[in-house]
């Protein structure tokens, strides 16, 4: 939906502005069994994008726990040696979702961080930038959550102006109906909608042929695609729950267990208190080949 773009544009201004930035995406299984071993290779992590020498082992005091050893290594170490804020960017961070454990303890010191800015000096220079793409379905208390804290922005699909706007951009001098052909496609998908018109303003294809390959393995998206078809291939409930979806012409009403992961995966939205699925794309696509 273009999280990864906006958190870049986000690094990017703090960098103009002479703070310094880290951009982490480096949620690997190996370090999400103990939570021990995950701390140290964030802090591990940190400290060479900051062009700092690893003290980990000299730091880890051993009576103490993890969280506290992680904090007094940012706080003591890490904050300490630099003068300016830094703006940490966690991307993609809900791939620490299945893992509640880790996910618990750490979204839990990413507010306590949060919330000691308020009295310490030192913390106010850690400025947190997290992006998710799925619902936030880790239990953690209200008062340790990171995302009910600071300014909250969902991206959602673009609305007919803004995609008039980006057809504008891309210097594509279509009418009316062309615009709404092709948001009768991909509707107002982000990704979607600009690896589309990329590809039709630098000429590799016209509009009409776009239309016709799309829900195609010949189109742009079969990469895209194949997937989200692979993971419903591997639950049958929620592949079932989904052909429910793409075999009506109506919204449809789900169990709350499988409207939430569609939902987190992109592929419905809600109306009202039903679910359709998020564009014509993904109907035609999936249709053909989860009836095979």
């Amino acid at each position: 939906m273009g999280k990864t773009s906006l958190i870049s544009r986000i690094l990017n201004y703090s960098k103009q502005k002479g703070y310094r930035t880290v951009s982490l995406n480096l949620w690997s299984k190996e370090n999400l069994n103990d939570l021990n071993n995950f701390l140290q290779g964030f802090c591990a992590t940190l400290s060479y994008e900051l062009g700092l020498e690893d003290k980990i082992d000299q730091s880890w005091k051993r009576r103490l726990s993890s969280q506290v050893n992680c904090t007094n290594y940012f706080k003591d170490y890490l904050l300490k040696n630099i003068d300016v804020p830094l703006v940490l960017g966690l991307d993609d961070i809900d791939k620490i979702f299945p893992y509640p454990e880790i996910a618990q303890e750490f979204f839990a010191l990413l507010r306590a961080w949060h919330e000691n800015g308020k009295n310490e000096e030192i913390w106010q220079k850690l400025r947190l930038v997290i992006a998710h793409s799925q619902e936030v379905y880790v239990s953690l208390n209200v008062n340790q959550s990171p995302f009910n804290v600071g300014l909250s922005v969902e991206i959602g699909e673009f609305n007919a102006t803004q995609i008039k706007e980006l057809v504008e951009r891309h210097q594509l001098n279509w009418s009316d109906t062309q615009i709404e052909q092709l948001r009768g496609m991909i509707d107002g998908h982000p990704y979607l909608l600009r690896t589309a018109l990329y590809q039709i303003a630098t000429g590799n294809l016209t509009l009409e042929q776009f239309l016709k390959v799309a829900p195609t393995d010949e189109g742009l998206f079969r990469g895209f695609l194949h997937p989200y078809l692979s993971l419903l291939e591997e639950d049958k409930l929620l592949k079932a729950a989904f052909q429910k979806v793409i075999n009506s012409d109506i919204p449809v009403k789900l169990d709350s267990v499988q409207t939430f992961k569609l939902r987190s995966l992109g592929l419905i939205k809600f109306k009202g208190n039903q679910v359709q699925c998020l564009c014509n794309l993904y109907c035609l696509y999936f249709r053909e080949r989860l009836s095979e």
